[in-house]
């Protein structure tokens, strides 16, 4: 360092030193500057303008050096080696033009520090050749040492210069230049040192040499051009720098009209931020200003935020709290630089709904039990583990007895409240019931994790359910049955221990409530015959299966034939006839009644017409068909189609089917009696009507049931309810027609009561139709 003092103490000249430093500085500046100009620039116009920030720093590098030679004085003759003047020249640009291609756009630190290395590589070829040309009378030595220090000094800080321009952080970036300054000053100053040079008057400076007086025309004409390079460079950066401020104006406005909030970030510092994240963070947009990212989003940073993927995250607010937020990063130019926008959206709201969502989704928006859904999850959950006997629990399904009059008497919003107060009892049982659901209407699910308290909780539900209810000042009484299954003993999956429990609930109903009952083997295998015997019936109407049976009708004192009963018959292909009372309830269940209704109808009108004239033919109504107000249409649509006469036929209406809708049942009965229809009550006496019902609907018979025949004329009291009905159909002007007669002492019995028909086994049991007709074409009348 000693050497390298002397060296500019005693043999520069101070002046053009300063020249030197100052014509380095200008030049790195417009090199720099015009760089920075030809990144801003695309296609021809980048390459013409990078070409210049190249040949500029080469010049730079070059007539800095060449002053600084000017500038040394040995105290004799001197002068330059124009080729080797030139030749410096020309390697120079050709070195910092790689070096710069090396550099640019690389992120990586170590790409940099290595075009650092070759630009210093470069600068050092470019000292020690132009010193080479620097010719002087006498003789040339230099002092290895300080040639190796200077080298070995100036080309680390070569490479920190050009990695200080692609940092990040934006404050260590305005010192690469300076650095860069240093660096040549260091390894001109030092190999200017090294240089020693003995006069020797032998040694003549050759003639095609040039004086330094010739020289520095040159160097201040290749100054000029730098100073001009570095005003221009100054515009463009003054010019960039507005634009980048009215981008950035530009951007700050359009970020304050979105509704998510946005953070402009350089690097990992927040630069603005609009006001929806200051809402959301609570912080100003002031306080926010020059953060780190990581100190409102801590989970993340700039890297890890994936280009244009939303990313689900958490916000630190000016409180403390945490807010769920999901995040979007976006890369855009503003000006030459990158500017990282984050798009910060408050999931609150989302997150609140969503969970609103899921609760309406998996629970009952009345009661807040769980639904079927959520109760079929837990259930599987619970199937898959219950694989061994002391894994075993216990399935309850509930349905409220009494339910549907509460709805219809004091109204579905009284339902309603009740369904709450269930599902508060039930709750209220505790320990060992896992899970409660309303599976819909009035039916509920009970998990109970203990199996072996199956029984007492299913009581203890039964009891507290039994208890009265005392809702808006009116008290409301109902009880449950319950059915109970058992996995995995009655069923190792969802679906089949469901619908055992179903199975013991339909039994535990068909006991008539109020109790509990257990799954058994023999409840599924009534329900596969039931299954089975549905399907048959559903094809049986199309594979012409059904028959019509018929029962005679006789006078009961002349034993002369009146009509007959028209009785459906199911021949089974393979279970043979099959009972009415087996298939006609489930027929009216499944839908299938009404065109049966129909067919039997059509078959009886077809049969009748074969017989005597005066014989009427009586068909039966199931209470099914009584709710189709278009009835009347169809039977005279049969009537038309058969060309049966309308006062020969006779149908038949349970007390039953007088329960249905009234007015509906009231305009069906008198559209067929005005067609000359006769209307018959059945089983008279063994429903629930009032006998206003015979006064009001237009009934031409009655018809006792046999349940009553079968015990005279040996039991009073029946004997008193036919003598009794006996005397009101006389009164109302109606016709009797007495069921079940078996014995002679029954048919003598309705003789002397003076009832008008019979009919029975004692005159014959129901039979096919050709026999019916051949009962009626050989004889008048029936055996006595």
């Amino acid at each position: 360092m000693q050497a390298i003092y002397t060296c500019l103490k005693e043999t520069h000249d101070h002046y053009l030193l300063l020249l030197a430093g100052a014509v380095c500085m200008i030049g790195v500046y417009a090199s720099f500057a015009i760089a920075k100009h030809a990144g801003r620039l695309e296609g021809r116009a980048k390459t013409l303008w990078l070409a210049i920030a190249i040949s500029a720093a080469g010049c730079t590098a070059w007539s800095t050096h060449m002053i600084g030679l000017l500038a040394f004085n040995p105290g004799m003759p001197s002068g330059f080696d124009p080729a080797l003047m030139v030749l410096s020249l020309i390697l120079t640009i050709v070195g910092i033009g790689l070096a710069l291609s090396y550099a640019i756009g690389s992120r990586n630190r170590m790409h940099r520090f290595g075009a650092g290395l070759l630009l210093g590589t470069t600068i050092t070829v470019l000292h020690y050749l132009g010193q080479s040309a620097y010719m002087v009378t006498g003789v040339v030595s230099w002092n290895i040492e300080l040639v190796a220090l200077s080298i070995l000094a100036s080309l680390p800080l070569f490479g920190l210069a050009m990695v200080l321009p692609g940092e990040r952080r934006r404050a260590l970036r305005p010192f690469a230049a300076p650095l860069l300054v240093v660096a040549i000053a260091l390894l001109h100053f030092g190999g200017m040192a090294a240089l020693q040079i003995e006069f020797d008057p032998r040694i003549e400076i050759p003639v095609a040499n040039l004086s330094p007086e010739l020289v520095a025309p040159v160097l201040a004409l290749v100054s000029a051009a730098l100073v001009a390079l570095a005003f221009m460079g100054l515009r463009f950066a003054l010019n960039a720098r507005a634009q980048i401020i009215r981008d950035q104006v530009r951007l700050k406005q359009l970020a304050d009209l979105a509704v998510e909030g946005l953070a402009i970030c350089e690097d990992q510092i927040i630069d603005s931020v609009n006001d929806s994240l200051a809402q959301i963070t609570g912080f100003s947009k002031d306080e926010l200003s020059g953060r780190l990212l990581q100190s409102i989003l801590p989970n993340l940073t700039i890297d890890a935020i994936a280009e244009k993927e939303e990313q689900d995250t958490v916000l630190l607010s000016s409180g403390g709290d945490i807010v769920p937020v999901r995040v979007l990063r976006k890369t855009v130019q503003v000006g030459s630089r990158d500017r990282i926008v984050i798009a910060v959206r408050d999931q609150s709201e989302r997150l609140q709904t969503e969970a609103k969502i899921r609760a309406l989704a998996f629970s009952d928006p009345l009661t807040g039990l769980s639904n079927r859904a959520s109760f079929g999850e837990v259930l599987a959950v619970k199937c898959s583990r219950a694989t061994t006997a002391d894994k075993a629990f216990a399935l309850l399904l509930l349905d409220l007895d009494r339910f549907k009059a509460v709805n219809d008497t004091l109204g579905h919003s009284m339902g309603d409240k009740l369904l709450k107060r269930v599902a508060a009892r039930i709750i209220a049982c505790g320990e060992p019931i896992e899970a409660i659901a309303r599976l819909g209407g009035d039916e509920f699910g009970v998990i109970v994790t203990n199996a072996d308290l199956a029984d007492d909780i299913a009581n203890k539900i039964i009891d507290l359910l039994s208890r009265p209810f005392l809702i808006d000042g009116s008290i409301v009484d109902i009880a449950t049955s319950v059915g109970i299954a058992i996995a995995p003993e009655d069923g190792a999956d969802p679906e089949t221990i469901s619908r055992h429990a179903d199975l013991a609930l339909y039994a535990a109903k068909g006991h008539g409530g109020s109790v509990a009952c257990r799954f058994e083997r023999e409840m599924s295998n009534r329900a596969n015959a039931r299954r089975a015997l549905e399907l048959d019936l559903r094809r049986a109407l199309t594979r012409e299966e059904f028959e019509v049976f018929y029962q005679p009708q006789v006078d009961p004192k002349s034993g002369r034939f009146q009509g007959a009963e028209a009785l459906v018959r199911w021949r089974h292909p393979t279970r043979g006839l099959v009972s009415p009372a087996d298939f006609i309830p489930l027929a009216e269940e499944i839908g299938l009644i009404a065109p049966l209704g129909e067919w039997v109808l059509r078959t009886a009108c077809l049969e009748a017409k074969t017989w005597p004239s005066h014989i009427t033919v009586a068909v039966n109504l199931s209470a099914v068909q009584m709710r189709d107000s278009g009835l009347a249409r169809t039977v005279a649509g049969i009537l038309a189609e058969t060309d049966f006469p309308a006062s020969r036929l006779e149908l038949e209406i349970t007390e039953s089917a007088l329960l249905q809708d009234e007015a509906v049942t009231y305009n069906i009965l008198h559209a067929l009696r005005s067609m000359g229809i006769r209307i018959s009550m059945d089983d008279f006496g063994t429903g629930y009507s009032s006998l206003s019902y015979l006064s009001r609907f237009p009934f031409s018979k009655i018809k006792i049931d046999q349940s009553f025949v079968r015990q005279v004329p040996g039991d009073n009291d029946a004997v008193a309810i036919v003598q009794a009905i006996t005397s009101l159909a006389a009164r109302l002007r109606m016709t009797v027609t007495v069921e079940g007669v078996e014995t002679d002492e029954q048919r003598a019995f309705i003789v002397a009561e003076g009832c008008d028909q019979i009919q029975g086994y004692l005159i014959s049991r129901p039979v096919e139709g050709e026999t019916i007709r051949a009962m009626f074409h050989t004889t008048a009348k029936a055996v006595a």
